[in-house]
Formats: structure tokens, C-alpha cells, sequence
């Protein structure tokens, strides 16, 4: 029975959590009482489950609900201190869980408990925080609902604000929830089907009254039209890097560009920098966009130089408000100031930048304000929006519930906010590393000629695919492009594309020599040189890592092209980086012995060349090459993707011009 009872609040929360209509994500919470039986007596007991802390509707699973005793619960207003102390009353919840597991309860645990309907939801539609922070809200939720949904005035989320609510319902028997100032909606009803049915008509209701009561322009006339759309992106990841580098001033972001036509009729409005600096309003909005957005003042189609020295002072000019932001209202126990960057920067004419510490995080927050931008088109267009004072927004931004959470949370990866292209990633060491990299998290770009080698290596690692071919310049460029818009720029960049064709000199013809060259002298230059732009711009460092080869140092027989192309790439490692040193950015070589496991060079003809030279059988080439090694051992991809991560993680952090044997101990090709 309970767990028909558990499916059943599960069922409800996926299908409201799926609708970004009803609420955001991670956004909002459920609940439903039931009895189940005391563990100890086994007599029946009056529980609430309820959707746990940090928890998401959409995806929600029986785990994450949090399960309390409703005596207990309710016993605690009989100890509540008052709202000045309400805090203490999160901590008291856990002495009212029931059972074993379950996830935590949140900060609305009291909201759900304390109300005396069997279900109820808690939602954030931007239908109903139109209403919640419109100027006449009381007024507008009354001739929208009538007595049918009841306004509550505004008041931060806790255990007096779930007494408020059971308040107003016992008084308003008839109602079927209420609008909670500046904040959302709360409905419930005395089953799971009725309290869903009055959740969605509260919606839906406060839709069609946006819809037929609106004027149709509350942003205004257009200021800036949207670029073309080719040239808009082109601008956007020409901008993306050195947004992402401003928004990480304070510690590394990664970024997400938005340009849907909800974003670009808001950012070309003649209203954009008024209503922006207002700032947004629902707890779960702000706490992931900051207090306000930054804002370009210049149009699109200045220079972009021009526009890129604004960002710069927008910036400067964004810290400074920041900072005096927090120390308006920071008390001698806040927290301390967690970073004065911008979390949504927006561009007219070209879309919203937003950031976050993974990617997760940076397209949530665009999300977000996407909400917010709705949000504020539906309260000015029946009234003006008015969203919660400053000094709230920041007793919630540095709430010390929040920070608890935030302290809560597990240690980051150690490539965590970094955003990793490699070329060749569609197969052997290229795919070996994109999966090194993505384990220890970083978002990653796998880059290669192949697309469909590409795209099942992408979706492996959850990564972005690109296809392109090295030795075209173009296309090289459309790769970062492409990152820059998806991740906001490269941190990390593995030159590892190559090819391999084996002859003795008097064989190899022209062609032979130019294609080797090609993708990997000139294909490296080509990714290096794009891979500085972007990462000059962001202003953070970065790594560039060759997959050379021991064949740069050591002459094999019938390899003169090979060879010589990896030579090449050797130098260019030393040469970058003495280049590239005053920018942060290392660059250092890896030199594997010959990779035949997973090789998309061996199995592609290299193999059965190399197996001809030594006269061995082709299947047995990985094992020729292990006996001839001091450590006897073959050289698989994994490890060469193990010295990429080495090289980059963070523990080499001052080496620079390196290269590293990756050869399983070959004497001749020692570096001198």
C-alpha cells in the first residue's frame, strides 16, 4: 500500500517537474501523507513524504523523498521560537524522520506538513510569479481567482511561512491554494489527482488572464534588431571566451549562449536596462542568476574590439556594485562574499551569456532567466513589476541554510570547469583520453574527420562532437566556434590527430610526405593557433598537449615522412611554449611507442606496413613491440591518456616545453 502510496507522489511530481511551464528546474516540491507503521510498536503512524533538499520534480525517484512523522512535525510548533530563530526549526526536522534512508528535508517541509490537505505542491510557474510580483498582486489575484486561490504576502521561505499558509487555508476553506508573494504558488487537494488538477488549474488560469488582460509590448519597442543568425553566432563565439573569462574573475565558470527569440526580444528592448536592474525575484531564479544581470550598452555591430574593452569596464564597474551590494546589507555572521562576477551577461542583438561551475550549472542558470524574462513581460503587462527588496534577495543569497548546502556539496573533479577539445577523438588514443578527461571531469569536445566515430564517442563521454578535418583552417575554426557557444570556450586542447604511411624513402612520393604533414604539422598548427585565440581572450591559461611520438627522436627504418612530420610537431611544443609562456598557457608533448591496440593508423594499413618491415604477423605487432621495451610491457591508449591528464590536472602546473615518454622504456629514444 505505502509504496503504491510512494508511485503514486512520484508519478505526480515527474509529470507537473516535466513541464517547464509549471516549474523550473530542481525547482519546487511535493507531498503527500499517508500512515505507515511504526518500526518499533508497529502501530499505525501518520507520515508525510515529501520531495527532499536539492532534489528535482522532473526526475524525481522514491529516494529522493524525505519521510517524517507528522506528530513530530507538528509537535514543533508548539517549541517554534519565533521567525527571528525560525532557522533552528530546519535541524529539529531531523529528529522527525521516520525510518531508515530517505533524503533531506528542505527548508518547505514545513509548508507541506503543516497544512492540513493529504497533497500538496509547490511550484514556480512564471504564470503565477507574474502575478506574485506584479506592483497590485493582491488585487490582480483576486480578480483573476476570486476567492479561489488566495494571495500571501511575501515572506522567505521556512517554518513561518508554512504556518502562514495553514492559516489562510483554514480560513478559506474553499480555496484551492494560494499565490505566494514575489516568490510562486502553492496548491493541495484531498487526493493526489485533485491536488494536480488544482495546481494546473491555477496555472492555466493565471495564463489565459496574462493572455486576454495584457497589453501585447511591456518590454517596449525594439532598440537593437537581432543580428542575421550566422552572424549573430559567429559574434557570440567571438565574445563567449572573454565573457567566460570576466564571469571567472573570481573562480573558473564554464558558459552557455542562449539566442532563442524569448532572449533576443528581451535584450533588443528599449526597456532591457531598466527592467534588468531590477534584478529577479523567485528565490530559485536568483540564487543562480546573481541579484542582476550584466548588460551591453553598445550595439552589435560596433567593432568588436570596441565591444570587447566594454565588457571589460561593464565588469569592473559589475564588481564594484557587487561588492557594495554585499556590504549594504552583510551582517558581522554572513557569509563571506562569494564572487562579485556576473552569472548572466546580455548582449543586444546577440543573446544571454550564463554561467556556472559545470555545465549543468551554467545552462540551468540561463534557463533561469529565461523564466525571470517571462516572469517580468507577464507582470508588466498588467501591471508593473515589483520584484522582492534588495536586502531580501541577499538574506537568501547568503542565507546561512545555503551556505550549509554549498559546504555540503562534494569536492570537484580535478578537471572540474574545464572544457577539453581533442582531436583524432574518435578513435584509439584520442577516444582514450576524451573518456580520461570527461572521468575526471571535464566537458570535453571530441573532434574528429570521422563524424559518426565522433558522435558515439561524444554521447560516451556526454560531450559535443564536431567534425572536422584538421588541415582546413575554416573548419578548424568552426570547431571552437562551436565550443565556445556550447561550453564558452577551451581550456584544454590535445593535439592528436594523425596518420601514418610506412615506405622506404625511394617510395614515398610527394603526396605521401604532404599528407602526413598536412594533418599533423599543419593540423596542429592550424588547432594551436585557433586554441591560443580563445584561450588568450578567456585570460585564464590553458594547456595544449601533442601527441607526439618516440618516432620525433628516434629514426626507424621506412619512416622518413612519420618521422619527420613528428619531428616537427616536437619543436612545436618548444616552440609555443616559449611563445605562450606569458599568457599562462603550457604546452608539453607526449611520446607514446607504437599504440596498436584500438589504433585507428594501425588498423588502417600502418599495422600490416610495420609488420612487413619487421617481419612478424601483423596480429602479433603489439607484443614485438613490448619485447623490445626495458619494461616488457605494451603500450595500450589508456596510458597515453594517462600522461595527457598528468600533464594537465594540475600537479605539473609549472612545467612547461616538456615532453613525456609514454613508450614502455625504448633506450634510443631517451631525450637528451
Amino acid at each position: 500500500m505505502i509504496e503504491t502510496f510512494k508511485s503514486a507522489l512520484v508519478a505526480r511530481s515527474n509529470r507537473l517537474g516535466a513541464d517547464p511551464h509549471n516549474t523550473n528546474f530542481a525547482g519546487g516540491n511535493t507531498s503527500a501523507k499517508g500512515t505507515g507503521t511504526d518500526p518499533v510498536t508497529g502501530a499505525d503512524v501518520d507520515l508525510l513524504y515529501v520531495k527532499g533538499s536539492g532534489g528535482d520534480l522532473g526526475t524525481l525517484t522514491e529516494s529522493g523523498l524525505a519521510v517524517l512523522r507528522l506528530d513530530r512535525l507538528r509537535a514543533l510548533t508548539e517549541v517554534y521560537p519565533g521567525v527571528e530563530r525560525e532557522d533552528e526549526m530546519v535541524a529539529a526536522f531531523d529528529y522527525c524522520l521516520h525510518g531508515r534512508g530517505g533524503a533531506a528535508p528542505s527548508i518547505d517541509t514545513a509548508m507541506h506538513g503543516l497544512l492540513d490537505a493529504a497533497h500538496v505542491d509547490h511550484l514556480h510557474p512564471d504564470t503565477g510569479i507574474a502575478l506574485a510580483t506584479a506592483a497590485d498582486g493582491p488585487a490582480l489575484t483576486e480578480e483573476c481567482f476570486g476567492g479561489r486561490v488566495v494571495w500571501v504576502p511575501w515572506r522567505r521561505p521556512g517554518f513561518q511561512l508554512g504556518l502562514d499558509i495553514a492559516e489562510v487555508a483554514r480560513e478559506h476553506p474553499d480555496a484551492i491554494g494560494v499565490i505566494l508573494g514575489g516568490h510562486g504558488i502553492t496548491a493541495w487537494g484531498a487526493t493526489s489527482e485533485e491536488c494536480e488538477r488544482n495546481s494546473l488549474e491555477i496555472i492555466e488560469t493565471a495564463r489565459r488572464f496574462l493572455d486576454e488582460r495584457g497589453r501585447p509590448d511591456p518590454f517596449g519597442a525594439t532598440a537593437v534588431a537581432p543580428l542575421p543568425e550566422t552572424e549573430r553566432r559567429v559574434l557570440a563565439a567571438r565574445l563567449a571566451p572573454v565573457v567566460r573569462g570576466l564571469a571567472s574573475t573570481d573562480r573558473r565558470q564554464l558558459g552557455h549562449f542562449t539566442d532563442s527569440d524569448v532572449v533576443l526580444d528581451f535584450v533588443g528592448s528599449e526597456r532591457v536596462h531598466e527592467l534588468a536592474a531590477l534584478g529577479t525575484s523567485c528565490p530559485d531564479h536568483f540564487l543562480r542568476t546573481k541579484v542582476r544581470p550584466m548588460v551591453l550598452d553598445l550595439p552589435p555591430t560596433a567593432p568588436v574590439e570596441d565591444l570587447v574593452a566594454r565588457l571589460r569596464e561593464l565588469h569592473a564597474a559589475y564588481r564594484e556594485d557587487y561588492r557594495a551590494y554585499y556590504e549594504r546589507h552583510a551582517e558581522p555572521d554572513s557569509p563571506p562574499m562569494r564572487g562579485a562576477d556576473p552569472a548572466i551577461v546580455l548582449v543586444p542583438g546577440v543573446g544571454m551569456f550564463s554561467h556556472g561551475k559545470d555545465i549543468q550549472t551554467a545552462r540551468v542558470a540561463g534557463e533561469f532567466y529565461v523564466n525571470a524574462i517571462n516572469v517580468m513581460r507577464g507582470a508588466e503587462s498588467v501591471s508593473s513589476y515589483r520584484p522582492i527588496e534588495e536586502r531580501e534577495k541577499f538574506r537568501i543569497e547568503y542565507w546561512a541554510l545555503e551556505e550549509a548546502k554549498l559546504r555540503r556539496m562534494p569536492a570537484p573533479k580535478p578537471l572540474a570547469g574545464r572544457v577539453a577539445l581533442v582531436t583524432g577523438g574518435g578513435s584509439g588514443i584520442g577516444r582514450a583520453t576524451a573518456v580520461r578527461l570527461a572521468a575526471e571531469g571535464a566537458c570535453v569536445v571530441v573532434a574528429d574527420r570521422d563524424a559518426a566515430a565522433a558522435d558515439a564517442v561524444a554521447s560516451e563521454v556526454d560531450g559535443l562532437a564536431v567534425a572536422v578535418d584538421v588541415t582546413d583552417e575554416h573548419a578548424v575554426a568552426r570547431a571552437f566556434r562551436d565550443a565556445a557557444l556550447a561550453y564558452g570556450g577551451v581550456d584544454l586542447v590535445v593535439n592528436n590527430a594523425g596518420l601514418s604511411i610506412s615506405k622506404p624513402l625511394l617510395d614515398t612520393t610527394a603526396d605521401d610526405w604532404d599528407l602526413q604533414h598536412d594533418v599533423m604539422a599543419k593540423g596542429s598548427f592550424l588547432v594551436a593557433r585557433e586554441a591560443a585565440r580563445v584561450m588568450v581572450d578567456q585570460g585564464m591559461g590553458g594547456d595544449l598537449v601533442y601527441v607526439a611520438s618516440k618516432n620525433a627522436v628516434f629514426a626507424g627504418p621506412n619512416n622518413v615522412a612519420y618521422g619527420a612530420a613528428k619531428a616537427d610537431q616536437a619543436h612545436q611544443v618548444r616552440l609555443l611554449a616559449a611563445e605562450l609562456g606569458e599568457h599562462g598557457i603550457r604546452v608539453n608533448g607526449v611520446n607514446p611507442d607504437a599504440v596498436v591496440r584500438g589504433s585507428g593508423i594501425f588498423a588502417g594499413g600502418w599495422g600490416a606496413q610495420r609488420a612487413a618491415v619487421y617481419g612478424v604477423p601483423e596480429e602479433d605487432l603489439g607484443a614485438f613491440y613490448a619485447r623490445r621495451t626495458l619494461l616488457k610491457r605494451e603500450v595500450l591508449p589508456e596510458h597515453v591518456a594517462a600522461a595527457v591528464f598528468a600533464l594537465t590536472a594540475g600537479d605539473l602546473s609549472l612545467t612547461t616545453g616538456l615532453h613525456v615518454p609514454v613508450d614502455a622504456g625504448v633506450a634510443a629514444a631517451f631525450l637528451r
